[in-house]
């Protein structure tokens, strides 16, 4: 690795590399570490908001005739402009610099090859996921108090309810399986932005995972961060707006703590560590550093 070229690195580096940024990351002073992390909540958070926007409403065109025509995208369409916008999030993590738990759970490939103990993975884990609870809960609020739901007619506010509904219903075992995949396409991002010699091949190697796993709906805990409690704010704190949508979003009064603690962010958050630190990381570890280790 200390030869001087411009190729990206190849799989058995990038091992290398994430091993090192691995031990770096749970070495970290707790109080840079937290302050990371709150970023990277925000970040994702950010991601979201612009998902919700983009996944709202009809696109108003005129016709040939000079007629006001709606136009509604297919489904699949819209979910991948929806992917596509929401890779903001994480090309501000990588780019920008913070820390998210989901990504780290690729220390976990410093962790088996013994350069980081139990209590230190735990440690990053730990401080980490609660940064990103308050950064993605912090800019829930502020974007709740911009009124931002109420654009377009109230249009942005109706899907940002139906998704927040949407995830406090799912059952158990779904919200964890949903969580497995999404992980592992997180992961797989973040893995492959350790080849990238630069800003740009970084941010490519970044959107098409994570367009494909906000495109076929699977869960990552802290963007949910953001997203349910942001439905439970509109929900609790302007029922009058709710009240006025309500035809269009029924199941509103599953949007409670309860329900998004234990129905979607405990059984997501397992799934993520499933699908990141086991699927992704030990399988790395398995094939390009095992035998370092032994």
């Amino acid at each position: 690795m200390n030869e001087i070229r411009i190729d990206a690195l190849l799989p058995a580096e990038m091992a290398e590399r994430a091993e090192y940024i691995g031990v770096r990351k749970a070495e970290m002073p707790l109080f840079k570490m937290f302050v990371l992390a709150v970023l990277a909540g925000a970040f994702i958070a950010l991601g979201a908001i612009f998902a919700t926007l983009v996944g709202s409403g009809a696109f108003i065109m005129r016709s040939a005739e000079g007629q006001i025509v709606s136009i509604t995208l297919p489904y699949g369409l819209q979910r991948l402009f929806m992917g596509l916008v929401f890779s903001l999030g994480l090309i501000l993590v990588v780019i920008g610099g913070a820390e998210l738990f989901t990504g780290n759970n690729l220390i976990v490939m410093a962790w088996a090859n013994h350069k980081i103990s139990t209590k230190a993975l735990l440690r990053n884990w730990g401080i980490v996921y609660l940064g990103n609870f308050v950064g993605a809960f912090g800019t829930a609020m502020l974007n709740f108090l911009a009124r931002q739901y109420l654009a377009s007619q109230g249009e942005v506010g109706i899907t940002a309810l139906k998704i927040g509904i949407a995830k406090t219903q799912l059952g158990f075992w779904q919200a964890l399986f949903l969580g497995i995949l999404c992980n592992g396409l997180v992961c797989l991002a973040v893995w492959m932005t350790y080849s990238a010699r630069s800003v740009v091949d970084k941010i490519f190697a970044i959107i098409l995972p994570i367009s494909a796993f906000v495109a076929a709906g699977y869960e990552h805990s802290i963007a949910n961060m953001y997203f349910v409690p942001y439905a439970w704010l509109i929900k609790t704190f302007d029922p009058a707006f709710v009240q006025k949508v309500a035809e269009k979003v029924p199941g509103v009064e599953h949007l409670s703590w309860q329900n998004f603690l234990l129905h979607n962010l405990l059984p997501v958050t397992i799934g993520n560590v499933i699908g990141g630190a086991v699927l992704v990381a030990l399988v790395y570890w398995l094939i390009f550093l095992r035998k370092n280790s032994q």
